[in-house]
Formats: structure tokens, C-alpha cells, sequence
């Protein structure tokens, strides 16, 4: 049904990798400069770390929200729409991010930015999976999530080399997105898409992911199948200055953890794409994938960061590496469900997964209150081997779906 001409390198794929782009260097940029923004507003080292948790949190509920609901605007209205609306969204708002006065005032146009970040890369996935052969799906996938990383990576330099200008570096992740905005112009709907809205069945309707149970496990373990990307990202790296001062380390530099992270992301991602199709298998991938990150966070727990900062780098690329899953397991969501669902679950399933952050620090905290383990260390390994445990769980209970052909339709039944 798609034009023969559509390959790893055409519009859609491009476009798709320089939005993602932008959208991982606005949705990492506040990690980077947390700390230099908060001085700047005043606020007290001493809090630094509770209001951090609390604006990520609030970052995380707003891509949970607008992942549900760009997710539904997709299967609705197309996957177009859905790219030009996000990318406007959280253009504005990051641009207004750097004229913030209070925490405040921070907060909710972080929230506000998670909305609009919410839409870009299941909408890309989804485009790419439905307009390119099955056989190339992993490596388009690979292709938009690894330009997406070198994001947080530009982030990291813009930041440095600005001299710590935090404001600027939200002005400059404002100003990419909007020119992005021109080159979707040129970016159409898929024919699977296109020939669905001709049925009487109903498109991007949300509940129908839990009308029915085997649809609704569907949809739930893929959540939970990229839990343990976050749970790396959202604690062990965005707080790795907090773990570093735990293990006695000193002179440690949690943006630069958090670039460095991401670089090696960018193989991980690239890797699990190839490896995927070099396996035939999506499953396997991720099994292998969770073998590493649960060797790492090992490595990182029982070696105590390896002593020194150097070393506690390498450890956090190592995590990087093994949390490479995303192109797997978002390609994967795409092929589970049928055209007229297909995009509610793709943009929706990745930002539930980073919704779940706020529950994942919650239940961090818990683990670590006195009437607990009442251990800063203990608390997150327990919290991490739980997480992990749940994402092979859901990998093992999944379909294979590598082969799986998608133009086809979910009814209410």
C-alpha cells in the first residue's frame, strides 16, 4: 500500500530524527542546568534537590498528560498534526522557561513544556513504521532516536560554552523548534492512515485500551518494558552528584554524567536497532539489553561508582548503553495495535514511561524513610532491581513482533 520509495533516509525519517533533536534537548536541558538556574533564583543548596525532584515530577505529569492526549489527536486528526502541534507547544514554552522569575513560575512551564513534548517521537515512530517496510522499521527507529540523543549531548556544550547561561540555552531550544515547524511542511500522512479513516471504526479512542483485558496487558507491559530507561535517566543519572557524594567522590559533574550518558545512549540505540533486525527479533534485543543495564547497575552499586569521578563516568556510560532500548521497545508499542490505535499507543506508551518517574522517586523515597531501609544507596538498587524484574516480566509476556504486518484495525470486541 506505501510507495516503494520510501526509505532509512527519506523526508519523514530526517524530519522525524531533527525533531527528536530538539525535543531530547528541551526535555534533558533542565537536568543540565538545574543547578545554575536554581542559584540563579535563589534557591537554597540545601533544597536543591527536593524542588528538583519536584519539577521533574511535574515535568514527567505533563508529558504523561499530553502523551494520552496527542496520542488520541494522532489516530484522530493524523500524525502530522500532532508533530506541528507539539513542537509549537513546547517551543513557546521553553522560550518562555528562560524569562522565569520564580520557582513557581519554573514548575508549571515545565509542566507546560511536557505537554507539548509529549507528541514528537511516538508520532515519528509511528509515521516511519507505518510508511517504510517492516524490514526497516528498527533501523528508521534507530536512525530518529539517535540524532534525538546527540540533543541532550548539544545541550550539554551549549551549556558550557555559554558559561552557564541557562537562560540562553532555553531561548536557543525555543528557537530550534520553531524553525522546525518550516521543514514538517513537507511531511504527509501514511496510506495505512489515510485508507483507515474510510472505516467505521473508531480512531484514537483511548478506552478501548481497557475494554478489552488482553488489549489492555497489551498496552501495559508496554509501559512497563521501558520503566528501567527512566529509572537510569530519572534517578541514578539526574541524581548522580547525590550518588557520587554517597560513594565519597569528589569533583563530580552531573551534566557531565548526563552527557556522557547519552553519548553512549547513542550506540546503545543505534545497536539494539541493527541488532534487532540482525536477530529478527525484537525480544531477544531487549533481553540482551536488560542483561547489561543490570550489569552495570551492579557495577555501580557494588563498586561504589569505582572509586573516582573517572570511573564513575565510565559507569554511567555503561548505563547509557544498556538503557538503548527505546528504539526497540517504541517500535515494538507501534506494532501492537492496529492503525486506528496505533498512534494513541505509540506517543502515549513512551510518555507514560516517563510519567511514571514521579511514582518511581516516590516509591525511591519511601524505600529510603527511616521506617524503611532508611538508606539512601540500598533504597535505589532495591527500587531499581524491582523495576527491572518488572520489565523482563512484560518482555517475556509480550508477542514477538518483527514480522507482524500492520495494516489492520482494533474493534471494540
Amino acid at each position: 500500500m506505501q510507495p516503494k520509495q520510501y526509505g532509512i533516509f527519506s523526508l519523514p525519517v530526517v524530519v522525524g530524527a531533527l525533531g527528536f533533536f530538539v525535543d531530547i534537548y528541551d526535555l534533558l536541558l533542565f537536568s543540565i542546568v538545574r543547578k545554575s538556574s536554581f542559584r540563579d533564583l535563589g534557591v537554597p543548596e540545601s533544597a536543591m534537590k527536593d524542588i528538583g525532584e519536584s519539577i521533574i515530577s511535574w515535568q514527567m505529569m505533563g508529558l504523561t498528560v499530553g502523551g494520552i492526549l496527542w496520542g488520541m489527536m494522532g489516530d484522530k486528526k493524523g500524525r502530522k498534526s500532532v508533530l506541528f502541534g507539539s513542537i509549537l507547544l513546547y517551543s513557546l514554552a521553553t522560550i518562555a522557561n528562560g524569562f522565569v522569575q520564580t520557582v513557581d513560575q519554573y514548575t508549571w512551564l515545565r509542566f507546560i513544556a511536557g505537554l507539548g513534548l509529549a507528541g514528537e517521537l511516538g508520532a515519528s515512530i509511528t509515521l516511519t513504521s507505518e510508511l517504510l517496510p517492516k524490514e526497516k522499521r528498527g533501523i528508521a527507529a534507530a536512525i530518529i532516536a539517535t540524532s534525538g540523543v546527540f540533543g541532550t549531548i548539544a545541550a550539554y556544550f551549549v551549556h558550557s560554552l555559554s558559561g552557564e547561561d541557562w537562560r540562553l540555552c532555553y531561548f536557543i531550544g525555543g528557537g530550534m523548534g520553531i524553525a522546525l515547524l518550516f521543514l514538517r511542511v513537507g511531511v504527509l500522512d501514511s496510506g495505512l492512515y489515510d485508507a483507515s479513516k474510510k472505516s467505521h471504526v473508531p480512531m484514537g479512542n483511548f478506552a478501548m485500551f481497557f475494554n478489552n483485558r488482553e488489549r489492555m496487558m497489551r498496552y501495559l507491559r508496554g509501559i512497563f518494558i521501558g520503566l528501567p530507561v527512566w529509572y537510569v535517566i530519572g534517578v541514578l543519572i539526574s541524581f548522580s552528584d547525590e550518588f557520587a557524594r554517597r560513594f565519597g567522590i569528589a569533583d563530580f559533574d552531573q551534566p557531565k554524567a548526563l552527557m556522557l550518558q547519552y553519548v553512549a545512549l547513542v550506540f546503545g540505540d543505534m545497536g539494539a536497532g541493527f541488532l534487532s533486525n540482525y536477530l529478527r527479533s525484537r525480544k531477544k534485543t531487549l533481553f540482551i539489553y536488560y542483561g547489561i543495564l543490570s550489569l552495570f547497575i551492579l557495577l555501580f552499586f557494588g563498586l561504589k561508582g569505582g572509586g573516582t569521578a573517572s570511573n564513575m563516568y565510565l559507569l554511567c556510560m555503561g548505563l547509557g548503553f544498556g538503557s538503548g532500548i527505546s528504539v526497540v521497545y517504541i517500535t515494538m508499542s507501534a506494532e501492537q495495535f492496529g492503525t486506528n490505535l496505533r498512534a494513541t499507543a505509540a506517543i502515549s506508551i513512551p510518555n507514560l514511561v516517563r510519567g511514571f518517574l514521579p511514582l518511581i522517586l516516590l516509591l525511591f523515597q519511601w524505600l529510603r524513610s527511616e521506617h524503611m531501609l532508611n538508606n539512601y544507596l540500598t533504597a535505589a538498587a532495591v527500587t531499581g532491581a524491582g523495576i527491572i524484574a518488572l520489565g523482563i516480566w512484560s518482555v517475556y509476556k509480550t508477542p514477538e513482533t518483527f514480522h507482524k504486518e500492520l495494516d489492520y484495525l482494533e474493534t471494540n470486541g
